[in-house]
């Protein structure tokens, strides 16, 4: 989506130019919040932790908004989130880029991937889906989805194209070959050691709708590659994202970030506050104690600071004591 109100800030600049990318070894971070509503405290957490991760490595910070479900972004919440940044100090080293406008760099890594074997289109609805597991005898649910277990992948069966999905095996085999299974493992700076067994824990998975949108896993690791970016720093919930992410950055080529994931913050309920579940917006009457809650569900000391930049300035000190 990406309203008029962020055109004059975006230009003929549409991110990070390919011949300005970041030499081998200099940091590059980003925050990618999605446009869904105002940002509320989690948001605020995430992105402090990925300004304070970059500016204590002397590295670039870039906000990138990730609007390709349109249809889930009202006009001008990326203008409200891109305010909200600004009034706590928190502001990109480069304009910001809007997913929404970055289709064709997406078809184009989707096209190498159909070219090479990889990706596939797919024809099955949700209730296909779920008919093939109970035939096999099983209920195959992940995080409310259904892991999807490879119909399509020998061709559509006269059905018509709705999706398009990335093979989540070890290699490409003939059909009755049984394709060897696929285990990502990846170091967390903060959770260690995290392994997940993509075939039978994930399955296939979109990376064009049905709707024809984008989907996320895609155009996150399409736009971390041409950003430059060398470390990701996201809320907890987002690592298991992550083995997908690596298996798409090994298919094109594309390097992989270093992560830090942090810790979620939870609702009076005990869930994840989010907008979903009705987290209020961010309350920035006051923007330097907005920072300090935020610096404290970080795991920060109290820092004595009476204006936003001298405290976003002890924070950075503070933060490699935490964060390593």
């Amino acid at each position: 989506m990406g309203g008029s109100d962020g055109d004059g800030a975006e230009g003929a600049h549409a991110g990070v130019d390919p011949g300005d990318r970041p030499s081998a070894g200099r940091y590059v971070g980003r925050f990618a919040p999605s446009p869904t509503g105002p940002l509320h405290e989690g948001s605020l957490v995430a992105a402090l932790a990925s300004w304070l991760d970059a500016r204590a490595h002397g590295g670039r910070w870039l906000i990138r908004i990730e609007d390709v479900d349109g249809p889930r972004c009202p006009v001008g919440a990326d203008a409200t989130v891109l305010s909200q940044l600004a009034q706590v100090r928190l502001l990109p080293d480069a304009p910001p880029v809007w997913q929404s406008r970055r289709g064709e760099a997406y078809q184009a890594a989707l096209d190498r991937l159909v070219a090479a074997g990889w990706a596939y289109p797919c024809g099955c609805s949700r209730k296909d889906i779920a008919e093939a597991i109970a035939a096999r005898g099983g209920q195959r649910e992940r995080h409310g989805e259904l892991v999807y277990p490879g119909n399509c992948r020998d061709g559509l069966q006269g059905k018509p194209a709705r999706a398009w999905r990335l093979r989540s095996t070890a290699g490409i085999g003939r059909a009755g070959d049984g394709d060897a299974p696929l285990r990502i493992t990846w170091q967390d700076r903060r959770l260690g050691t995290q392994s997940q067994d993509l075939t039978d824990e994930v399955g296939d998975f979109v990376l064009k709708r049905a709707d024809g949108l984008w989907a996320y896993q895609l155009a996150v690791v399409v736009d971390d590659g041409w950003q430059g970016v060398t470390d990701v720093v996201r809320g907890e919930d987002l690592a298991d994202n992550t083995p997908r992410q690596i298996r798409l950055q090994e298919l094109l080529g594309l390097p992989r970030p270093r992560y830090l994931h942090t810790p979620l913050v939870l609702g009076d309920n005990g869930e994840k506050l989010s907008k979903q579940n009705g987290a209020r917006p961010l309350d920035l009457g006051d923007p330097l104690a907005a920072l300090r809650r935020a610096g404290d569900r970080l795991g920060l000391p109290a820092l004595a600071a009476r204006t936003l930049p001298e405290w976003l300035e002890r924070a950075v000190a503070a933060w490699p004591a935490r964060r390593r």
